[in-house]
């Protein structure tokens, strides 16, 4: 397997692993240390992780400027960075979706100033708006290319119709969707869909929000935003916990971790170009990284998939009322 990809139609070479960082959202996440980040972000440049995914809304900004001033000193021509739009932020803390024109070019700017970048390689609408039509939201981006802000524009998870309409209304050509082997939802109609059309995948929480790492017994207790998800409580946890426990003799045979075995096996999927993983430190980034370039044989692949099929997992909402 290649450590690198083209992201589809986009056209971008990337890490077929990303540094994610909605870890920077004390909301769900609790406090996470900025420093710790920000070594985590220098070692995965030096393991060959080039692109970097975070958006206006997580931590309300922390993770742009987080990431913005540890890339500084990096020749911009080296990463690729992508970022979301989609919330208004009112002054009393709430939020609500506005993707027109106007509110798209200010959040672009404000990322841009937060990223210490004179361009955005990626820009993607973070959900879908129900009150701007998608022809509008993509002249807006086609205005932002133009002037150089930009360099592409995708969407973010956009179910198949809203996705079927993205494309009809412009450039849009990249997808970022949940998906894990737990969480196979996007294989029904988006991942064909992308297949058929060159939309570049970029999954995220491949590794189940942690579920999938190895590391949980199915007795822990949680503290973030986890304490609230059905897939961390009970007996579905214990299960899902024990079940990937069961993959040990086979990460092994691979020489891999079982956090390792999962990641490649996720990337095996053809419509998938490359993962996103949530990283708080920089040990958990060297783990991640030795996937890259790893394969699983498809008997193997199988056997994997059968171990974890639980079943569609648990939906959550966030505090916007978004589904995550």
């Amino acid at each position: 397997m290649k450590t690198t990809v083209i992201l589809g139609k986009s056209g971008l070479e990337v890490s077929r692993i990303a540094f994610g960082t909605w870890q920077l959202s004390p909301r769900f996440w609790g406090e996470v240390p900025r420093a710790d980040v920000a070594r985590a972000i220098r070692a995965a440049l030096d393991l060959g992780i080039n692109f970097f995914d975070t958006a206006d809304a997580y931590g309300d900004g922390l993770a742009e400027s987080v990431l913005g001033e540890t890339l500084k000193p990096v020749p911009r021509d080296k990463v690729i960075i992508a970022t979301k739009v989609f919330n208004h932020f009112s002054p009393d803390g709430t939020r609500y979706p506005d993707l027109s024109p106007a509110h798209i070019r200010e959040r672009c700017e404000s990322s841009l100033k937060r990223l210490q970048t004179d361009y955005i390689d990626l820009y993607l609408l973070h959900f879908y708006d129900q009150l701007t039509p998608l022809d509008v939201v993509a002249e807006t981006m086609e205005d932002l290319k133009e002037q150089g802000k930009i360099r592409h524009y995708g969407v973010s998870n956009f179910r198949i119709e809203e996705l079927r309409a993205a494309v009809a209304a412009g450039n849009f050509s990249v997808l970022q969707p949940p998906y894990s082997l737990i969480d196979l939802e996007a294989e029904q109609s988006l991942f064909p869909f992308c297949l058929a059309n060159g939309i570049g995948v970029m999954i995220y929480s491949p590794l189940h929000k942690g579920l999938l790492s190895g590391k949980y017994k199915g007795t822990e207790t949680f503290h973030d935003f986890r304490r609230h998800h059905p897939d961390f409580q009970g007996e579905r946890f214990r299960m899902i916990a024990e079940a990937v426990g069961r993959l040990a003799p086979l990460a092994a045979h691979y020489g891999l971790s079982i956090y390792q075995l999962v990641l490649a096996a996720t990337l095996t999927h053809p419509a998938i170009h490359c993962a996103v993983i949530g990283v708080k430190t920089e040990d958990q980034v060297r783990e991640a990284a030795g996937a890259l370039g790893k394969t699983v044989e498809r008997p193997d692949y199988f056997t994997i998939r059968r171990t974890l099929d639980f079943g569609p997992p648990a939906k959550i909402k966030d505090a916007t009322g978004t589904v995550k």
